[in-house]
């Protein structure tokens, strides 16, 4: 349950001010929230599927150890592009057709979170999670998507005109942050054991993520 409610809130915070909620209340103007709504869940049942298939299938055949090594460094990575400033700019993506307003949605959806960090997000939370834990990965990715999709159409576009531009980047940052420390720490203790070295080694990770996260900062402010 502890690992359902992780992934579920990673994938909510993950998801708020991303391209996609925007993508959402932009559909509004043209469809009926019916058709967004099943249009949207087709599409991130179908997107979750695929990365928790590819990232159980990846946890039969690499270390848990390793597993965990690589996610904790992507949960940096992620963390760290968070404070870069996320995607580079979108390519324009367009709809499957206006004649079908469901699969239009389903077309448009799946396209723009295709290779996306949220997916990369699932497919990392599957490969650490393993196959026993597929089903609750796919559910709790599905769901934290979904809502924040759902409930961020309306509060993510509230949250970018009432308060500073920087604050959910910022949650995301720090989210993405923890996890990776976390992570890394776990994939440390089934490598080194339970000992002081894991943690000494896990707090010079945390130190060069923290000097990198300082230099990309600092570089921003200086191109401001």
């Amino acid at each position: 349950m502890v690992l359902f409610f992780q992934i579920m809130l990673t994938m909510f915070i993950a998801e708020m001010g991303d391209k996609t909620q925007l993508l959402m209340i932009a559909m509004t103007s043209r469809y009926k929230l019916r058709d967004i709504i099943i249009g949207s869940v087709a599409s991130i049942l179908a997107l979750n599927a695929l990365a928790v298939a590819l990232g159980a299938l990846i946890s039969e055949i690499i270390p848990t150890w390793l597993i965990k090594l690589i996610a904790g460094a992507a949960f940096f990575y992620f963390s760290w592009s968070t404070l870069h400033g996320g995607d580079d700019e979108e390519k324009e993506r367009s709809g499957v057709g206006a004649a079908h307003p469901i699969l239009s949605v389903f077309g448009t959806f799946f396209l723009a979170e295709l290779g996306d960090k949220t997916q990369l997000t699932a497919i990392t939370f599957a490969a650490s999670g393993g196959v026993q834990n597929a089903v609750t990965v796919w559910l709790a990715c599905s769901i934290g998507l979904f809502a924040a999709d759902l409930i961020g159409m309306l509060l993510g576009y509230l949250l970018k005109k009432n308060t500073s531009g920087n604050f959910l980047n910022t949650v995301a940052f720090i989210i993405f942050a923890v996890f990776g420390f976390t992570t890394v720490a776990e994939g440390l203790g089934l490598l080194l054991g339970g000992g002081a070295l894991r943690w000494a080694v896990a707090v010079i990770v945390a130190a060069v993520f923290a000097l990198l996260c300082l230099l990309t900062w600092r570089g921003k402010t200086r191109e401001r």
